[in-house]
């Protein structure tokens, strides 16, 4: 079993700026990439940042130049940096891994529960 605890949501004026935090711990062999998408009311669940554990990242273009995704390999914790914010990144963002369990010869997706982001303008 993986368990991911999520961090970092709230409320931001636009143009402020947020980080999200994401720790996966659990039987974890090998994780192959962390990430983060996220879902505004209405629509569906969006790509907003991922990164592989051997650095290669991918952002969706909605957020280029204003998001950073990073990670810490030896914590199993990816980061989201979420500067120059704007009312359309509200949404409730997910973060999912992907990789190897001990003993285990399938792969895993694992998604957390969800954190709020709230812009206002």
């Amino acid at each position: 079993q993986v368990q991911l605890v999520e961090s970092g949501g709230g409320l931001v004026q636009a143009g402020g700026s947020l980080r999200l935090s994401c720790a996966a711990s659990g039987s974890i062999l090998s994780i192959y990439v962390m990430g983060w998408y996220r879902q505004a009311p209405g629509k569906q669940r969006e790509l907003v940042a991922t990164m592989t554990s051997g650095g290669n990242t991918d952002y969706a273009d909605s957020v280029k130049g204003r998001f950073t995704i990073s990670g810490d390999n030896a914590k199993n914790t990816v980061y989201l940096q979420m500067n120059s914010l704007k009312p359309q990144d509200t949404a409730v963002y997910y973060c999912i891994t992907r990789g190897k369990l001990a003993g285990k010869a399938a792969d895993f997706t694992s998604w957390a529960q969800g954190t709020q982001v709230t812009v206002s303008s």
